[in-house]
């Protein structure tokens, strides 16, 4: 598992949004994380080329960007913002295997073979003989 250290995080602090009564409206409990991805010594040179490939969406200039506004405090969300992130490191930390390609069975193309057979000569006598 890919742990990164919490000394490569910035994070930045904003409003959240939906219900909460005066709580959304005083205090910023949004937590957002940015990483710079390429500036980490946690992860290998393929597994981040394998998370900026999965995740675009989340990276802007080299930097990943995850926000949280699950909780209505901000180090509940601090911390869901780096569970996310390993969450999605987990996902990359290695290589999809490749599929082999695979012939069908001699028995299966037979079986194939005989059901065409089989249709082409019911559809054959439906036809109409002018």
């Amino acid at each position: 598992m890919i742990t990164v250290d919490r000394s490569e995080f910035t994070f930045t602090f904003s409003r959240s949004s939906g219900a909460g009564g005066q709580n959304v409206n005083k205090v910023n409990t949004k937590a957002t994380l940015i990483w710079d991805i390429n500036e980490s010594n946690a992860c290998s040179n393929f597994v981040k080329e394998r998370f900026a490939k999965e995740f675009k969406r989340l990276m802007s200039d080299d930097q990943v960007s995850i926000s949280s506004q699950k909780y209505r405090s901000q180090a509940q969300n601090i911390e869901d913002c780096i569970t996310k992130l390993h969450d999605y490191l987990s996902r990359v930390e290695f290589a999809p295997k490749v599929r082999k390609k695979t012939k069908p069975k001699y028995s299966a193309v037979q079986k194939n073979k005989e059901k065409k057979k089989k249709d082409s000569r019911t559809k054959s006598l439906r036809r109409e003989k002018f």
